[in-house]
């Protein structure tokens, strides 16, 4: 036991700043500290890197875990890696990258620790071709409120294996995971923009172009008529060292550099309005870069292009941001998404960071998100209409068999989890076996009546 390990007060939020609320946050360095927090404090919930949008890693207790970072043992022959699950996206691709490897699936930031992206079971640009994060993992090491490590894997107790992919921190800490890397030759990407003038033409073109590796689209969602989902659509493929231009071939795996771009201050509430997102919107769509010219990127770029600003969240100002991703089955996607990007344009409440992708088949367990379809991610300054509109939205993706990402939300209803996780009340049942005691709780367990509530003193 350690009595001297200290904690601090801060105020903390996700990533889209809101809610936010004064905690007490631990920064414990070994299992033996995390252990002593076990007899010390009440319920808890690990915290990684607050990339999380909603409320999925606050409470009033929180456990940084960015501490526990120790790489451990990488099988060349395999490209296994054993870390421990506090090191970052970052700091593996900067271990990574110069020795010709890179992992598998990464989200839209490379500021997420391996921990929360099991937590939360991430996805990338190409579920359709590798699944999520969870299905490169080979196993991963928890800390248990008994204050046991347990080893588990798609073998070796596999319920809680999958109840803790997606399972927003509330089986355990995360202490070590084993994950599978693939071998690169270059740190490029040979990049493809193609354009689409509305929904339905944007929908074939990721079935045409299905076999690429990595696709997305970023869509407009305040066009109406005719041009109702238009979209930018960008395909990508890993370069190998025969395809890269000469001038880069004298470091053909130079891995990222540090962000160069800063926001030192919170923006003006107003400064994201209507017209300004509708003419954000317009100038994309029509200069997103040459159409159907093939260009060689760096993975940073492609992967992240979010990453070189600092504090882009601050742009939505201090009220903060909502961020609303679902997903929709195939067999619907054209009618449902036309139905939302419909309501959304009506309403005027634009995003200007809207993300379509399309997902491949999941098995879908416990509290997963991804199913077979098309996943739209949405952002949307926080106001209090916009919760209306998200509230019109939820029935519209309940209505069709969808989902809502549990890891992004801050505001989704309770009865909407069954409506949309069939298997929530086989998660609880052996969340409650595993922590009797619930000492592993959020402010989203509490809110979706997952684990017993938590007596939080929030900030508005």
């Amino acid at each position: 036991m350690n009595p001297s390990l200290p904690f601090v007060e801060e105020m903390i939020s996700g990533w889209g700043l809101y809610p936010k609320i004064k905690a007490r946050v631990y920064r414990p360095s070994s299992p033996q500290e995390l252990e002593y927090l076990l007899h010390r404090e009440g319920s808890l919930v690990a915290r990684g890197l607050g990339r999380s949008y909603g409320d999925a890693a606050i409470a009033p207790t929180v456990v940084d875990t960015t501490a526990l970072n120790k790489f451990l043992e990488f099988d060349t022959s395999l490209g296994s890696l054993y870390v421990e699950a506090g090191a970052s996206i970052d700091q593996i691709l900067r271990w990574s990258v110069p020795r010709g490897w890179f992992l598998p699936v990464v989200p839209g930031t490379k500021y997420v620790t391996l921990g929360g992206a099991f937590a939360s079971d991430i996805h990338g640009k190409n579920h359709h071709a590798q699944g999520s994060f969870s299905d490169q993992v080979e196993e991963v090491e928890l800390f248990t409120s008994r204050g046991e490590l347990i080893r588990c894997s798609r073998h070796e107790k596999p319920d809680l294996f999958w109840a803790t992919a997606g399972g927003l921190g509330l089986t355990g800490i995360i202490l070590r995971i084993r994950l599978r890397l693939k071998p690169i030759e270059t740190a490029y990407i040979w990049k493809r923009i193609l354009k689409a003038p509305n929904l339905p033409a944007i929908l074939r073109l990721f079935d045409e172009y299905q076999q690429s590796t990595y696709s997305v689209a970023w869509i407009d969602c305040l066009a109406r008529g005719k041009n109702l989902g238009r979209s930018v659509l960008f395909l990508g493929e890993h370069l190998g060292l025969n395809q890269l231009p000469s001038h880069l071939r004298t470091q053909p795996l130079l891995v990222h550099s540090a962000p160069r771009i800063r926001i030192p201050y919170y923006f003006p509430d107003w400064t994201l309005n209507t017209l300004s997102i509708r003419t954000f919107n317009t100038l994309y769509y029509w200069f997103s870069g040459p159409e159907n010219r093939p260009a060689v990127v760096h993975y940073d770029p492609f992967f992240f292009p979010l990453d070189k600003v600092y504090h882009w969240n601050r742009i939505y100002g201090r009220r903060g941001f909502l961020q609303y991703q679902c997903v929709v089955p195939k067999k619907d996607g054209e009618a449902i998404l036309a139905e939302i990007l419909g309501r959304i344009s009506r309403s005027g409440m634009g995003s200007f960071l809207a993300v379509l992708k399309l997902f491949g088949p999941s098995d879908g367990r416990y509290l997963n998100f991804p199913m077979e379809g098309y996943t739209l991610a949405l952002d949307f300054p926080r106001t209090s209409s916009v919760f209306f509109l998200l509230d019109e939205l939820d029935e519209l993706v309940d209505a069709v068999g969808g989902r809502v990402y549990l890891t992004k939300d801050a505001r989704l209803h309770p009865k909407h989890i069954a409506r949309q996780y069939p298997q929530w009340q086989d998660f609880v049942v052996l969340k409650n076996e595993v922590d009797p005691q619930q000492k592993w709780a959020s402010l989203l367990s509490q809110r979706l009546q997952l684990t017993s509530s938590l007596h939080v003193y929030r900030d508005n």
